[in-house]
């Protein structure tokens, strides 16, 4: 990225992917206290982080289509709009229903931008996609982790949830016009008239396209449910409300530094499959951790590691196998509709098994059978074969 405009574009593609996480990681350290301020159950206060989660699940295959239409760089614009709505209209919550209405509105707007960034940096840095890739993520990392780490000192400080809620709205503000000066006034945009021919359609024949979809679905399925659960289940082994909140923030945290050294380890060990079972296996011996009551710090670690590689990794193997920008952003489009579909029923299945049970042992026996799931699907993404004797893992 030699050309000043490139890392101008750069910084701006890492200041949207800050504002991807905040508006669902601010919720879990003070759900208590919305819980009870507004009367919600636990099946209801999953929603406001599923509901997000499910518009990823929904939102991606119209955004593809109208990106291909007004340009990705201007939807992701007007998305960008979309998250400064719905994190500020919390600051005027009074019902349930309004609350998860704001979680609806900033849903659409990080639903659209997830593989329209993808399909930006195909477009923008085809020649550094592990190293954009890399940024993006780290940047996610580090939205979730201050998010996380700050609600319940901005709640304590304010005397607010709403306020503290209320606040994530301010980055994607400063992110807005940084967009529009380095990216949507450098970049000439369609006339919205896309042409079939050169429209690209999401692939749902396709296998591998099925199996990279049902990997991401599994991973977000245990991140949201992390993202949900992970603060209550610390709290409920006899930690303080503080500490399980500082779990979280140590989850997203371990993401950043993972995040940036994955395209450097990445070029000594290039083996997708490699890097897919490392992240499922340190995920799987963090949960074996807190079933058996141990070390939450390590737990949380372990655990955190698993995306910090995994989700470059899934976002990495769509990007690799279209032609241009456009088959880019309709790969993602795909594996993240329905993965996010798939994960955004992670905390909803949590809560409806917490309030039949009361308990919280059975949620880490879910998380872990679908960690098991997950790797089987990963062996299939990636094919071990057999050459002169030697097993050599492919791309």
């Amino acid at each position: 990225m030699k050309s000043p405009s490139l890392r101008m574009m750069a910084l701006a593609l890492i200041l949207v992917s800050f504002n991807l996480r905040p508006g669902i990681n601010s919720v879990a350290p003070v759900l208590q206290a919305i819980r009870d301020e507004l009367g919600m159950n636990a099946f209801t206060a999953s929603l406001l982080t599923s509901i997000p989660v499910l518009c990823m699940g929904i939102i991606p295959p119209f955004a593809v289509k109208l990106g291909q239409r007004k340009g990705i760089e201007r939807v992701i614009g007007w998305s960008l709009a979309f998250i400064v709505a719905g994190n500020a209209l919390r600051l005027l919550t009074g019902s349930s229903i309004f609350l998860l209405l704001t979680a609806a509105v900033a849903g659409i707007g990080i639903a659209a931008i997830g593989p329209l960034l993808s399909g930006f940096i195909k477009q923008h840095f085809a020649s550094n996609v592990p190293a954009l890739i890399s940024l993006y993520t780290v940047a996610l990392a580090v939205g979730a982790t201050i998010a996380s780490g700050l609600s319940v000192p901005l709640q304590n400080r304010i005397h607010s949830w709403q306020h503290s809620l209320a606040v994530w709205a301010l980055p994607a503000l400063i992110a807005l016009p940084v967009w529009w000066l380095y990216v949507l006034r450098r970049v000439k945009q369609p006339d919205g008239k896309t042409s079939t021919a050169h429209a690209a359609g999401l692939p749902w024949h396709s296998g591998r396209a099925w199996l990279l979809t049902l990997s991401f679905g599994m991973l977000g399925m245990l991140f949201y449910s992390l993202t949900a659960w992970l603060p209550p289940v610390i709290e409920h082994m006899g930690y303080s409300k503080a500490y399980a909140a500082n779990m979280l923030t140590l989850f997203s945290f371990i993401q950043i530094p993972v995040g940036l050294a994955f395209p450097l380890l990445l070029k000594r060990i290039p083996s997708r499959l490699f890097w897919l079972l490392l992240g499922s296996f340190s995920m799987l011996i963090g949960f074996t951790l807190i079933m058996m009551s141990m070390t939450p710090w390590l737990a949380a670690i372990l655990i955190g590691i698993g995306p910090g590689v995994l989700f470059p990794v899934n976002l990495l193997l769509p990007i690799e196998t279209a032609a241009d920008a456009r088959q880019a952003a309709a790969w993602s489009a795909m594996t993240q509709s329905i993965g996010y579909v798939i994960g955004a029923a992670g905390p909803l299945l949590l809560g409806a098994i917490h309030d039949a049970s009361g308990g919280y042992a059975s949620l880490i026996v879910v998380l872990l059978a679908v960690n098991v799931l997950m790797i089987f699907i990963q062996l299939r993404i990636v094919k071990v074969r057999t050459a002169g004797g030697v097993v050599a893992l492919e791309k």
